[in-house]
């Protein structure tokens, strides 16, 4: 049976992210075409009714940092991390995924990726991607990373580029501020955000590069997402520093205390930012998922590993809203309009608005994820996937 063109979601409490209180929510096909008060839209014929009374309505979640094409493989060959697969992706509230490559940009290929994320695409998400993996010279589709994202649709910038960790390739300050002007000229030619995404390590140089390139130079703070900035409490400061200074700084909901030595909870992370004054609009929250989790001993050796889970995304939201006090319309942000904000996306996504892409998230009254909606079809219902993948 063909899936009707209008759909009405009825009587949610919408945080768009601002809460706009009780609303009627009518979607035509892909699009949201109309927000209004409770019955304004109860006359229009062949439209699907869904009665949410009681539930709350946030924008879907864009992941900014996610190993589609799975990750890993420092402790050998049988380390490598599996791929994603749709309903995976949608379980956990996230309907925009950026995919990315990380230590290995040998066996892992740029042009794998892409694929990949067409095939999600087609799928139901919405899918952008990185050029690159950890090392420079970077691999790239084209040859150069400002060809790739001035030509390549999806292509949004260079990542995940390693700095202050033994896995990368000890990159100079000249390096990292060349790949930084060629992203910056990418993204100003294709109107992107040419964003630099950063894997920040453990190292004693933490974000001292950064720091010196934006201080030095003409490229502004605004031009790199330094992520895992909750991996340890010496970056984490650093990064406060950063975000007041002006920059993003990208808290890994799937680093948390315990499994990664001495790192800051993402929930308590970002009240801490919070606290500290840094601006919100500047705090931006990604999984990692599908990634690898690497545990190293004092020399450097793999001792461990895990995988990065997208379901984290979701489970520090509550966290922020239920332990830190956060409120919703504050915490949805690090999640949604923050991220669109931050690569150039907030045209379709990361708001609830007339005209943006039908994409929602809808929380019960028990916190628990009960629909997500993508471009305009319901793929998870009562916190079940209903729409998967062509191999699932």
């Amino acid at each position: 049976m063909t899936e009707k063109f209008f759909k009405l979601l009825k009587n949610v409490d919408v945080y768009a992210p601002a809460a706009l209180g009780k609303k009627d929510i009518l979607i035509a096909g892909e699009k949201i075409a109309a927000i209004g008060n409770s019955g304004e839209f109860d006359e229009l014929p062949q439209v699907k009714i869904y009665e949410l009374e009681g539930q709350r309505l946030v924008p879907g979640f864009i992941d900014s940092h996610a190993h589609i094409i799975g990750g890993g493989g420092e402790g050998g060959f049988q380390t490598r991390t599996p791929e994603a697969v749709l309903s995976k992706i949608t379980v956990c509230g996230v309907t925009t995924v950026c995919g990315l490559l990380g230590t290995d940009g040998i066996a892992r290929h740029v042009e794998s990726l892409l694929a990949k994320a067409h095939g999600l695409e087609q799928e139901g998400l919405t899918t952008y991607i990185y050029t690159g993996a950890y090392q420079l010279p970077t691999p790239t589709i084209t040859g150069s990373v400002l060809k790739d994202i001035m030509m390549i649709d999806k292509v949004i910038g260079p990542g995940e580029i390693a700095m202050s960790d033994h896995r990368s390739s000890q990159p100079t300050l000249e390096d990292y501020k060349r790949l930084a002007g060629e992203a910056r000229v990418g993204g100003m030619l294709s109107g992107k955000a040419g964003v630099l995404n950063i894997h920040m390590g453990d190292g004693k140089t933490g974000l001292s590069y950064l720091f010196a390139i934006a201080d030095e130079g003409e490229i502004p703070r605004t031009q790199f997402i330094p992520t895992h900035i909750n991996r340890n409490e010496n970056l984490f400061k650093e990064g406060i520093q950063w975000a007041k200074d002006g920059g993003y700084m990208d808290i890994t909901s799937g680093i948390v205390p315990g499994k990664t030595g001495t790192a800051v909870k993402p929930s308590t992370a970002v009240k801490r930012a919070l606290d500290s004054g840094v601006p919100l609009k500047q705090i931006l929250m990604s999984s990692d998922g599908m990634g690898s989790m690497p545990i190293f001993d004092e020399a450097g050796n793999t001792i461990g590993v895990g995988v990065g889970d997208q379901s984290s995304i979701f489970s520090e939201l509550r966290d922020m809203v239920k332990l830190e006090q956060i409120p919703l319309e504050t915490a949805i942000c690090t999640i949604t309009s923050n991220v669109a904000d931050a690569l150039k996306l907030s045209a379709r996504k990361g708001y609830v608005e007339e005209q943006k892409d039908a994409d929602f998230v809808v929380i019960d009254d028990s916190f628990e994820i009960n629909q997500v909606w993508a471009k305009g079809r319901l793929m998870v219902d009562k916190g079940c996937p209903i729409v998967k993948g062509t191999f699932e």
